[in-house]
């Protein structure tokens, strides 16, 4: 996708061999590209939310292991570096699928072969994201398509929550791709953008990208979703995730259940945006089974913005001893989900559904 009309990933390799990232901790206000040269660098890169969004964690996990191996390929290092990686975030799927598929990749072969192979692996897993991805907007596209047809090709408002657009992959987004591509397909879509507290990653992130794309975008507080579907000004949710039960039960950032009953409650379409990685076929209860990510009480007391005088920091918003939770994902039953948007086309959110269009990885499940 673009900035200003410049093509960005939000992770590469540079020419020289140096792996790059947007720092999305300074977003919307400045956009800070950071070089990440050790296993420290890409721990701290992930658990701290420099990088964010399954799909991109996993990614950058890939090329966590590939900077290790070019410092030191032993078996003893590939087994540290995923333990520390595993470590950082422990909700989304595709960190401890990336970390599985480069020690699969990497285990078998000698040492003074693995750097090589590990950056090839990990450049791959990033073009089969952006590849999932497209297809993923080229699927949800005909939902959006069929919606504008059946208004007369009146604007089609969606209803985002968090941001599972291109800064949350590698390019395209899974919730955003569709709308990217009905943008270019000429459709008129407008997206109401939830700020998503705590960390505001809708108000900071989504809204960033839809202004530098040109989408049309209102940003608006995660308790409006519900008045605004009450009104008929919803056509349908498009939201991300970070966990995929083998059942079809969502694990998504903290709010994205209360949108889905909102949306059950006013005959709104709730649709997830499924990148096939993202579906943990070990899981089959999701609010029971999913660990749930607990982050620091400081991001609830706390915001960020950019001060008056231009420096961007955190304000208080609570009073001084006040105790904060922050769990940071919730769970959306199956059954409130209308369907799954994935590469290789829109399913059920059931084990029936997504056996359908897995079979093959569904049946291994089984065993």
């Amino acid at each position: 996708m673009k900035i200003d009309g410049t093509h960005y990933r939000s992770i590469w390799r540079e020419s020289d061999g140096t792996v790059k990232i947007i720092d999305q901790r300074w977003l919307p206000h400045e956009l800070r590209i950071v070089a990440l040269t050790n296993r420290r660098d890409f721990a701290s890169a992930i658990r701290d939310m420099w990088v964010r969004g399954a799909p991109l964690i996993g990614a950058t996990a890939a090329y966590g292991v590939a900077v290790q191996m070019a410092h030191d390929a032993s078996d003893a290092a590939l087994a540290e570096t995923w333990e520390v990686l595993h470590a950082t975030r422990p909700t989304a799927i595709n960190l401890r699928w990336a970390l599985d598929e480069m020690t699969r990749v990497l285990k078998p072969l000698p040492p003074s072969e693995r750097a090589a192979a590990a950056f090839r692996r990990a450049a791959e897993i990033c073009d089969e994201d952006v590849e999932i991805n497209r297809r993923i907007g080229l699927n949800g596209l005909e939902l959006i398509r069929a919606i504008s047809e059946r208004k007369g090709g009146k604007r089609v408002n969606v209803l985002t929550h968090c941001n599972a657009g291109w800064l949350a992959t590698v390019d395209w987004g899974t919730a955003t791709s569709p709308i990217y591509h009905a943008l270019e397909a000429g459709i008129d879509v407008h997206v109401f953008v939830d700020e998503t507290r705590p960390r505001n990653q809708g108000a900071q992130l989504t809204a960033w990208e839809m202004n530098h794309h040109g989408v049309s975008h209102d940003l608006i507080v995660d308790n409006a979703g519900g008045h605004l579907m009450q009104h008929g000004e919803i056509d349908l949710c498009i939201v991300g995730t970070d966990r995929t039960t083998a059942q079809g039960d969502v694990c998504n950032k903290i709010g994205t259940y209360l949108k889905a009953l909102a949306a059950k409650d006013n005959g709104v379409p709730f649709y997830v945006a499924l990148p096939s990685p993202t579906i943990d076929w070990t899981v089959r209860d999701g609010v029971k089974e999913i660990p749930i990510e607990e982050r620091d009480g400081g991001e609830v007391t706390h915001v960020q913005g950019r001060m008056p005088s231009g420096v961007v920091g955190l304000v208080q918003i609570s009073p001084d001893g006040t105790p904060a939770r922050n769990p940071a994902f919730d769970v959306t039953p199956a059954r409130l989900v209308t369907g799954l948007i994935t590469e290789r086309g829109v399913a059920e959110a059931s084990p029936e559904g997504l056996a359908r269009l897995f079979p093959d990885r569904a049946t291994v499940a089984a065993d």
